[in-house]
C-alpha cells in the first residue's frame, strides 16, 4: 500500500511538470546578440499552441533560397496584438525583425512582422519576458543582418 501511495504522488508530480517543461525560455533557442531581419515570402503558416510559426522563403547574400522558420507568440498573444488566422497567408511578403536561432540558422524568434499592406505588428516575442525576468536586452532588437 505504502508503495502504491508513494508511485502514485511521483506520478502526480511528474505530470504535473509536464507542461512547464514544455515551455522554453528565449535564450535557450534564440541568441540575442543575432538580430536579423528577413524579408520573403510565406510559404506556410502553423496557428497553433504554444507558438504560431511562419515560414517564409529568403534570399541569403549569395542569392540562394532559405527558408526561415520564424516562432511568434501564442495565438492568444497575438490576437491581443491585432492579429487574426487570416493575418499571414500563404505567398505574401513579410519583412520580419527578431533575433536567430542559436543551433539553427535557418530558425528566428519574431519581435515585429510588416505585412504586404505595410502594417507592422508586435510578434509578442518570448524575448521580452525573459528581458523583463532580468537578463539583458533591448526593447527591438539592434542593427540587423539582412538575408
Amino acid at each position: 500500500m505504502t508503495k502504491r501511495m508513494i508511485l502514485a504522488v511521483m506520478a502526480g508530480l511528474w505530470l504535473s511538470a509536464a507542461p512547464v517543461l514544455a515551455h522554453h525560455t528565449f535564450s535557450a533557442d534564440f541568441d540575442s546578440n543575432k538580430p536579423v531581419t528577413l524579408n520573403g515570402t510565406i510559404t506556410k503558416v502553423q496557428w497553433t499552441n504554444p507558438h504560431v510559426y511562419t515560414f517564409i522563403n529568403v534570399k541569403d547574400d549569395q542569392g540562394k533560397m532559405k527558408n526561415w522558420k520564424v516562432e511568434m507568440g501564442s495565438p492568444t498573444d497575438l490576437g491581443k496584438e491585432g492579429w487574426t488566422r487570416n493575418s499571414l497567408k500563404v505567398g505574401n511578403m513579410v519583412t520580419v525583425k527578431g533575433w536567430q536561432g542559436i543551433k539553427q540558422n535557418n530558425l528566428a524568434n519574431a519581435d515585429s512582422v510588416t505585412l504586404s499592406t505595410g502594417k507592422t505588428l508586435s510578434a509578442a516575442s518570448s524575448y521580452h519576458e525573459s528581458a523583463t525576468a532580468g537578463t539583458s536586452g533591448t526593447r527591438t532588437p539592434p542593427k540587423t543582418d539582412k538575408y
